[in-house]
């Protein structure tokens, strides 16, 4: 299994903080949030890596020979030369016709999340493709919501199935299932349609999120929504996010 990590956006609204570097470089407790969540990708017996770099890329592809040597991984960095006016769904694409190439399974992580380690062991243990949904967090305007049509879950209530009816941010909230927090699974049988979804949504518009070819590929292959159940996270956006994820590493750390 590979681990892909997206790090190739600006982070404008993390001024000044990402002036000089990308958001994943950023420190808590000493540790970037890439190195962390490499970190917990190898606590889920993951040892190849891939993060898609952009803007000041050069810190990073500096930093990765130093995070691999450091704990023993495989990492390869490879360039989103346009990171500056497309989205998540073409810095994903990068990563994933590469593995298409040789079809693995892998996960793909925003590299600016701070999460539980549990999050990442249950997605990448579940059987089919999946995402992690946080079904406990209160949604608000900004939450990256999901209508999931015929929901079912298994015995434990830690995953449900079923159809994905829309995706994004705009989605009524009393009618959304939950929120994904942009970590999810594309296992290696599934790739060469999840590529076929991503470069139309690339060819429709350069700025689309990858998270909406999960609501095409939900239609023609099964999806695990692995929920959260109470586990924490943190995306980081803007300052109250940094702050949030500054105290959050401080919890799960037991700093």
């Amino acid at each position: 299994m590979i681990g892909v990590i997206l790090a190739a956006g600006m982070g404008t609204r993390l001024m000044p903080l990402t002036k000089e570097i990308p958001k994943a470089l950023l420190k808590i407790n000493e540790t970037t949030l890439l190195e962390r969540m490499i970190k917990n990708c190898i606590g889920a017996d993951i040892t190849k890596f891939i993060v898609i770099v952009g803007y000041n890329r050069d810190k990073v592809i500096d930093l990765c020979p130093e995070i691999a040597e450091k704990y023993d991984v495989e990492i390869r960095t490879l360039v989103n030369e346009q990171y500056d006016v497309t989205n998540t769904s073409v810095s994903t694409f990068i990563a994933s016709s590469l593995i298409g190439e040789n079809p693995e399974d892998f996960i793909l992580v925003n590299g600016d999340n701070v999460v539980d380690p549990e999050i990442i062991l249950r997605i990448a243990e579940c059987p089919h493709t999946g995402m992690i949904i946080d079904n406990f967090k209160e949604l608000n305007e900004e939450s990256f919501k999901i209508i999931i049509d015929d929901e079912t879950f298994n015995e434990d209530k830690s995953i449900s199935n079923g159809n994905i009816n829309s995706i994004g941010k705009g989605l009524d909230i009393e009618s959304s299932s939950g929120e994904f927090i942009g970590v999810s699974k594309v296992i290696a049988g599934d790739i060469a349609q999840f590529n076929e979804i991503l470069s139309k949504l690339i060819d429709e518009d350069p700025q689309n999120y990858y998270d909406f070819a999960y609501k095409d590929l939900s239609n023609v292959k099964t999806i695990d929504f692995v929920l959260t159940n109470g586990l924490k996270w943190t995306e980081i956006d803007d300052h109250r996010d940094w702050e949030i994820a500054q105290n959050l590493v401080m919890e799960l750390e037991k700093v």
